[in-house]
């Protein structure tokens, strides 16, 4: 079973800058960490390929330092990685990065099996996955929780639907959504990171698809109006009393601050 693991290089803190004109977040190679739902997915396509064979690579979009992400993918277990990396790319909303994904992808066209992080720390859309499912034309689950069983044809997984938890089928090949839910993310191995690893790196000129109009800002079908940090409040309020005053004292607090109606 051939699988492929789509993951992204994330802030790896709150502490963050944030481009005032294009309204995108500048990314440093310091600050950055693989996208924590993407772990979840690395191990489920890692346990699948322990059960069954095959191999597993990982893919990513990002600036060249986002290579670091997937060297880290290959110390866990992974076998291949390839960057997605060119300036036409910047800027990238889903829709665009979902189909600068399919298009990398498609060079293969040998995968039996997508899987991706349920959504990423620094967009928290969770739309990406079933918008690359889309332009692959295959079909796609959200929220998996586990995967049951497969065989040549078909998976079986369960999905969380908030309230109940369903048993689905779905055909090969389709694109998984996995939640954190699923499993426990190994730790990447000492001994692999310092193996030769496997990356190729992709640009524009290397896909079908050639159009720079159809990626980056210009392909995006949103444009953010506005981007800014949160403010941060370092206000505490320390109280020093007996256990009566001070539950009316916090009492009033609460309402003060309308957490209470």
């Amino acid at each position: 079973m051939n699988i492929l693991v789509c993951i992204k290089q994330v802030p790896g803190s709150n502490n963050v800058q944030i481009d005032p004109i294009k309204g995108t977040l500048i990314r440093t190679k310091d600050n950055n960490k693989i996208n924590p739902y993407d772990l979840f997915a690395i191990e489920s396509a890692l346990r699948l390929k322990e059960l069954y064979g095959g191999r597993v690579t990982s893919l990513t979009m990002g600036p060249p330092q986002s290579k670091i992400v997937v060297e880290e993918s290959i110390a866990m277990g992974c076998d291949n990685g390839i960057v997605l990396s060119d300036r036409a790319f910047a800027g990238s909303d889903v829709l665009s990065t979902s189909y600068a994904l399919s298009q990398a992808i498609k060079k293969f066209n040998n995968f039996d099996l997508i899987i991706c992080g349920k959504q990423t720390t620094d967009g928290d859309t969770a739309q990406v996955g079933v918008e690359l499912a889309e332009f692959l034309n295959i079909p796609n689950l959200s929220n998996v929780v586990s995967i049951t069983k497969i065989n040549e044809k078909y998976l079986s997984v369960n999905t969380n639907q908030e309230k109940l938890f369903v048993r689905q089928t779905i055909q090969l090949p389709c694109l998984l959504n996995i939640d954190n839910e699923i499993n426990t993310p190994r730790l990447p191995s000492y001994k692999r990171m310092n193996q030769n690893m496997d990356i190729i790196f992709f640009t524009l000129n290397d896909l079908e698809d050639k159009k720079i109009e159809n990626y980056g800002l210009d392909g995006s079908a949103t444009q953010v109006e506005k981007i800014f940090p949160p403010d941060k409040v370092n206000d505490r309020f320390i109280y020093e009393d007996n256990p009566e005053l001070l539950s009316s004292k916090i009492y009033a607090l609460f309402l003060e601050k309308k957490y209470l109606l």
